[in-house]
């Protein structure tokens, strides 16, 4: 298979995608972003090849520069296969409808369950396939015993040996199901929601409805916050002006004269007064001197203590401080939760997750500004607002109380600072097994692949989650022409579930299953006139016309798809036979 594909991008992911296409056997042209600015994106396509290129990966980190090569290259080559990454969700939408084979990708999207999934310590991952719902579980195994003894029919998926093995956490893919592991070895197996259910393991529930505040108890919160962040000032202006209306009413009941004034009379006219509002039914003009005077003191002393008033509220409710801390009184309140950190794109699709699973979610963001901010308030979630690396801030979010904490700020260093923070915080905290920080998920986004391994590795962190990792199989899967259906982790290694089409002419076309991979396992197999085979055996051969669905390491499964594509000289011979025809 000799393919050309077109990246466009400078950033970690566009590396990553260009240099396992070029590993996949493709042929690779790179537009950086330098080279794209201005209106020359008509002119460095064309430099490219994109009218003969059978796919274009728009990979940078511009949303407007990316849907601008996809809308010309989709112009110049209308066969051409488009994956782009774009971020908003309305321009995400309305590119995916276009009538040309393509796939329209969100980094976000598809980072996020795997950060969900190790913030709630699931070992499941279900996914759609041939029309089925499947599972991968997974489990320690818990005897001395081969796979086939201990999960019957269930597709190993991988194998991790235990720490009394003798390369502990070595991953092994795919294994045969009369391979033998060791009591603690963790297993992933796969297999249908039915098939799984037998062994006891169920797919994943929503928790239920998550707790929300009420009205009540949300104006008492504000109410408090408002106490605490008005000027000191504000309580002796307060004060100064209770007792210049009540020694004024007491002054006018006894000196106001024809006629003479009653106390509700003489409390109204002195607000009246303070604050010039002035209806004439009330006046100084025929009182004694003193008094009209002391009426002058009066509006005077009025006005300054109204207009100071005035001017502290407005301070608190205009400016963000009352917001900053509106959120802190509520987050005492919580156990159990799950705080997140940063509301990058990644982060206000973890909450969103989060939310719909039933949970209750703190979060914790630097930029009072963020535009994300309202989507909080519409999802009732509170927000603290301060600098995560500090203890004090997650305190405020009740770390001691939180059942999982997510650091997922757009900055690696900050992500990585906050992570130690918080093992130091967690390791200091007691429960009833030891300390907080072996019970308690820690994940921590980190951009690069390299750098999350080694922070990982150097610091003890078990949940470092790179979304270049994470992201990149879906975008190369899609340029090569899998249908990739999900990604998932088990030990060290990323794993990917897709499907392939088997085309005449193809290496694929006759093989038997053992033949096509010894690290990806095919789960089914289907055909329009024919049912659909789960788990097919390792004699069973395969024909032009089937769609293969393995699950596997994504390099193999790329691997596996180079073997789907028709070889070179069919190709040629199908193009000479139209040219007869």
């Amino acid at each position: 298979m000799h393919q050309c594909v077109i990246v466009s991008g400078d950033d970690a992911l566009a590396t990553t995608i260009i240099e396992e296409l070029k590993r996949a056997g493709a042929s690779v042209a790179r537009l950086l972003d330098a080279e794209l600015a201005g209106a020359r994106v008509k002119t460095e396509l064309a430099r490219a090849g994109v009218a003969h290129a059978s796919a274009i990966v728009c990979a940078g980190v511009d949303d407007a520069t990316n849907l601008e090569i996809a809308l010309l290259a989709r112009k110049a080559n209308p066969d051409i296969r488009v994956v782009a990454r774009l971020a908003n969700d309305v321009l995400r939408e309305a590119v995916a409808a276009d009538d040309g084979p393509s796939a329209i990708l969100g980094v976000a999207d598809l980072a996020a369950p795997a950060v969900v999934e190790a913030c709630l310590a699931r070992t499941t991952h279900p996914f759609d396939a041939a029309g089925m719902r499947f599972v991968v579980f997974g489990a320690e195994a818990p005897y001395d015993a081969t796979l086939r003894e201990i999960y019957g029919d269930l597709a190993p998926v991988a194998v991790v040996d235990g720490e009394g093995s003798v390369n502990p956490g070595e991953v092994v893919a795919c294994p045969g199901r009369d391979m033998r592991v060791n009591a603690g070895d963790w297993t992933a197996m796969i297999g249908t929601t039915e098939e799984v259910a037998e062994c006891g393991i169920k797919a994943p529930r929503r928790a239920g409805t998550r707790s929300r505040q009420s009205k009540l108890r949300r104006v008492i919160y504000a109410a408090r916050a408002l106490s605490n962040e008005v000027n000191p000032a504000f309580y002796p202006v307060m004060g100064a002006l209770a007792i210049l209306i009540i020694g004024s009413t007491a002054l006018l009941h006894y000196s106001y004269t024809h006629p003479g004034m009653s106390w509700v009379d003489a409390f109204y006219f002195t607000n009246e007064t303070i604050t010039t509002t002035g209806y004439g039914d009330f006046s100084f003009a025929k009182q004694p001197t003193w008094l009209r005077i002391y009426a002058a003191m009066l509006m005077l002393g009025g006005v300054t203590t109204t207009a100071l008033l005035v001017a502290f509220v407005a301070d608190v409710m205009l400016s963000r401080r009352f917001v900053w801390s509106s959120g802190r009184p509520r987050a005492r309140h919580l156990r159990n939760h799950i705080i997140v950190v940063g509301l990058s794109a990644l982060g206000i699709r973890v909450v969103n997750d989060l939310i719909a699973e039933g949970y209750d979610v703190a979060v914790i963001e630097r930029d009072q500004g963020n535009p994300f901010l309202s989507t909080m308030s519409e999802l009732d979630v509170p927000v603290i607002f301060g600098d995560a690396t500090l203890r004090q801030t997650l305190e405020a979010a009740r770390v001691e109380t939180a059942r999982a904490v997510a650091v997922l700020t757009r900055d690696d260093m900050v992500n990585i600072e906050t992570g130690i923070v918080l093992r130091e915080m967690l390791a200091s905290q007691e429960s009833a097994t030891g300390n907080r920080w072996s019970e308690v998920p820690l994940v921590l986004r980190v951009y690069d692949h390299d750098l999350g391994s080694a922070v990982a590795q150097r610091f003890g962190f078990e949940n470092v989650r790179s979304t270049v990792e994470l992201a990149a199989p879906w975008f190369i899967g899609a340029a090569m022409g899998l249908q990739v259906l999900g990604t998932f982790s088990v030990g060290s290694r990323s794993f990917m579930v897709g499907g392939m089409h088997v085309q005449a002419g193809s290496e694929l076309d006759g093989l038997q299953m053992f033949e096509v991979s010894t690290q990806a396992r095919v789960i089914a197999i289907t055909r329009d006139d024919a049912p659909v085979r789960l788990h097919p055996r390792r004699d069973a051969r395969l024909s032009a016309g089937d769609t293969v669905y393995l699950v596997g390491p994504y390099r193999e499964l790329l691997a596996s798809l180079r073997k789907g594509q028709p070889s070179s000289e069919y190709a040629e011979q199908e193009v000479n036979a139209r040219g007869i025809a």
